[in-house]
């Protein structure tokens, strides 16, 4: 604890993730393994997380800063792949103290016509992944007295998109879960927010991006003139991961370039 009266604790020491282990879901690329890479720089040991193959370029990041790593596989829409990322983070690392809930999915189609299938496929992988991973990571963060969740919401928790009614009900559904959780846990020392990133130039968004009318109506709009990167989701994944945000319960941390103010 930061005290006014003299503590030799200074204020950066706050946001070291030292002797911590993170789990970090898809984390082959993008969002998930720029916020991978910001806890392995943090000082965090890290676990992270592939879908369908091991994800070997995040893997040679983080050995190249030196961070003890795990990689593993398996689709987060299956509920026993949710319970053995974090028993086998567990197993490697004796303990699991951050969980950052990224793996998702997306499918476009018009609310009309939106398939069955592809609404299944998103509450699955981008909804019901988030539940059953923060029981279980929660299990042992609530027996430890102490833990981080960080789930990934979007703009989508607050709007309603076009054609992907899915992905909104289920970003939405994240949020909701947020708050649901963090309200029953934060007395016992385990935090849950969520950051809801702005327009990221990832494989997500491919399609906008090279859509010259939607990308325009997008740029127009963010007073910060630009798509975000991973990188800009560093500080906040760890701000949220270490003691500095030791207060901070139920909140939805948006990185959006100015998005939502507009």
């Amino acid at each position: 604890m930061l005290s006014m009266k003299g503590s030799k604790t200074l204020i950066l020491d706050q946001f070291n993730l030292s002797g911590k282990t993170a789990l970090v879901t898809g984390s082959s690329r993008g969002l998930g393994a720029g916020i991978a890479l910001a806890m392995a720089q943090a000082g965090a040991n890290v676990a992270v997380h592939g879908s369908s193959r091991m994800p070997e370029e995040t893997l040679q990041q983080l050995a190249a800063l030196g961070a003890p790593t795990l990689g593993l596989v398996g689709d987060v829409g299956d509920a026993e792949v949710c319970a053995m990322l974090v028993e086998e983070t567990v197993a490697r690392f004796g303990a699991i103290d951050i969980l950052v809930n990224n793996a998702g999915t997306i499918r476009r189609a018009p609310a009309v016509s939106h398939p069955e299938e592809d609404w299944a496929t998103v509450i699955a992988v981008n909804l019901s992944s988030v539940f059953r991973l923060m029981q279980h990571a929660g299990r042992h963060m609530l027996a430890q007295g102490r833990g981080k969740i960080i789930n990934i919401a979007s703009m989508l928790t607050f709007q309603g998109g076009i054609n992907v009614p899915s992905y909104a009900a289920a970003k939405g559904g994240v949020g909701q879960l947020t708050k649901a959780f963090a309200n029953e846990w934060a007395g016992k020392g385990v935090n849950v927010n969520a950051i809801a990133p702005g327009y990221m130039a990832t494989d997500n968004t491919a399609v906008l991006q090279k859509d010259p009318v939607r990308s325009g109506q997008i740029l127009e709009r963010i007073p910060a003139g630009r798509w975000g990167t991973p990188e800009d989701l560093a500080g906040a994944a760890v701000f949220l991961a270490s003691a500095a945000s030791d207060y901070v319960h139920g909140h939805i941390l948006v990185v959006d370039g100015g998005w939502l103010s507009r």
